[in-house]
């Protein structure tokens, strides 16, 4: 059968020769016995170099190797397969904050390997529904377009919609800078993971941790994109696997930043591909929806637990279509969506959020008084309102000019205007919620007090005349 037993380790390693064949990232072995699936695999070659790999399949005739590296100049003949009997797993310890690592937790930073408290699998579940807590309070991002108008809730997985050439990494960067949870005592911490991010991109991340003084406070997984597509299927696992450790056993409160998870799907295909799987739609694999609620799903809050898992993740939409399998899916698992503009964006407009699409279901379970202020559903509902007509009114002005609207169509057309350039359009500053909200009411005020619909008199008083005290 070609199968050996030896000690290493203080495991024991099953070591086979039949390799069937190699299929891109693949390789096919014949007639392993007691593998499961998810167990890590160490491919020898002739030169004694050593590979990683991961079961993904097993069946009666064969078990399907998922190679973590390159398998350019693997022969059949020549690479010996040893099984550990091991999952994937990943080094924990409260050192670990501060530290970076490639996409499958080795140190990147020149420092020392972690000594863990515990080693924890990567595979991880979704949090039980029966002990989920409800998401509530805010976390501020600094940024009015989101904590204004698509308030991002402790516990919430709130992707961003980005289309190639906009700035979503600026975004996300200015994201890490500036985020901070509202209360004393807190504990707030950042996993980041760079998932198929250029080398580029990753030197700009980690500049962004060291301007915003957050690098303490983060763990980062880098896997670039000159590393091995396939490892970009465990990146994500390693990056939640560590803020589980971070929320449910020391209590603090992680924002979760994954960029791109587009990355992450395109070598999901690839997978799919070289196993030679009926296709779903686009040539992704029709299990794309349940891989990726493994991800999304991770995030949230339990009841008792002091800490927290909030998630950004940010995707490419291939196309600028939202409707793309990657978007759409990403929409039906996830609690809304901020949606990137290309049109704001060649108008000089940053960060270039469209409002209108975007959405934050949970928005309501994090904002009011006590939590941000008493007037911030209704201000954002008037804006919003203003917003949306100003905006239509730029369709019918295009074909009848500006002169064939009234005065109120006129000062609707230029509160959109203004919208854009005075409240979306902050720049690289940061806002805090108070900030946010009184700029708001900064836009309104160049509308009469009849025109408002959507704010309570009593608000109106308070807020309205400028004299806005919380």
């Amino acid at each position: 059968m070609g199968v050996t037993k030896t000690r290493d380790m203080d495991l024991l390693t099953r070591k086979y020769r039949t390799t069937e064949k190699i299929v891109g990232p693949l390789l096919f072995v014949e007639r392993a016995l007691n593998v499961s699936i998810g167990e890590m695999v160490r491919i020898v070659l002739p030169e004694r170099e050593e590979k990683k790999g991961q079961v993904i399949e097993v069946s009666e005739e064969h078990v399907v190797i998922q190679v973590l590296e390159e398998t350019t100049g693997l022969s059949i003949h020549d690479v010996e397969i040893c099984f550990t009997e091991s999952v994937a797993k990943v080094n924990l310890t409260p050192d670990i904050l501060g530290r970076r690592f490639d996409g499958i937790g080795r140190p990147i930073d020149g420092m020392p390997d972690i000594i863990p408290e515990r080693r924890a699998s990567i595979t991880g579940y979704p949090i039980n529904p029966v002990s989920r807590g409800e998401p509530s309070d805010f976390i501020q991002t600094g940024i009015s377009a989101i904590d204004g108008l698509n308030t991002l809730v402790r516990g919430q997985k709130l992707p961003i919609f980005s289309a190639s050439g906009l700035p979503a990494k600026e975004i996300a960067g200015q994201i890490l800078r500036q985020s901070m949870v509202v209360g004393e005592g807190e504990r707030f911490a950042i996993v980041f993971a760079g998932i198929g991010i250029t080398f580029r991109e990753a030197s700009f991340f980690i500049e962004e941790f060291e301007r915003g003084a957050t690098l303490h406070l983060s763990v980062i997984f880098l896997n670039l994109a000159e590393d091995p597509a396939i490892e970009r299927l465990l990146t994500p696992r390693f990056a939640l696997t560590t803020a589980e450790y971070l929320a449910f056993e020391h209590g603090f409160h992680v924002l979760v930043i994954l960029t791109d998870m587009t990355n992450y799907c395109e070598a999901l295909r690839e997978v799919a591909t070289a196993r030679e799987e009926i296709p779903g739609r686009r040539g992704y694999p029709g299990y794309m929806y349940t891989d990726l609620a493994t991800i999304y799903e991770r995030a949230g809050r339990i009841r008792g637990a002091k800490g927290s898992i909030t998630q950004i993740p940010i995707l490419t939409m291939p196309d600028d279509d939202i409707t793309h399998p990657i978007p759409d899916l990403t929409g039906y698992i996830t609690e809304g969506q901020i949606v990137l503009s290309r049109e704001l964006h060649r108008k000089g407009v940053y960060p270039p959020i469209d409002v209108l699409p975007s959405l934050s279901r949970l928005m309501n379970l994090g904002i009011g008084d006590g939590k941000t202020r008493e007037d911030h559903r209704e201000l954002a509902d008037q804006l919003y309102a203003f917003y949306a007509q100003g905006r239509d009114l730029r369709r019918v002005a295009s074909i009848v000019g500006e002169e064939g609207l009234s005065e109120a169509d006129r000062l609707l057309l230029r509160f959109a205007d203004n919208f854009e350039m005075g409240y979306i359009n902050q720049g690289d500053t940061t806002r805090n919620i108070t900030e946010s909200l009184d700029c708001g009411w900064d836009m309104l005020r160049r509308f009469p007090e009849d025109r408002f619909s959507r704010v309570r008199p009593e608000i109106m008083e308070k807020y309205y005349a400028g004299t806005n005290k919380p």
